[in-house]
């Protein structure tokens, strides 16, 4: 039992791999946000080119 402690005080204590995984989280966060944003965008740009569609007259192609 004492040696878990030990264990846990020195991993608490430890801070060698602190700016990894804050990088790794900010890296994450903003691929998240990226790939939100370039959904949004082009759910916009496919409504925007159905209503190009819709205004020219259907899009049946021969």
């Amino acid at each position: 039992m004492r040696t878990i402690r030990k264990f846990i005080k020195k991993l608490v204590a430890d801070e060698r791999g602190l700016e990894t995984v804050e990088y790794a989280i900010i890296a994450g966060l903003i691929t998240v946000a990226a790939i939100a944003t370039i959904t949004a965008v082009g759910v916009l740009v496919h409504q925007k080119f159905q209503s190009l569609e819709t205004a020219m007259g259907g899009g049946s192609t021969p």
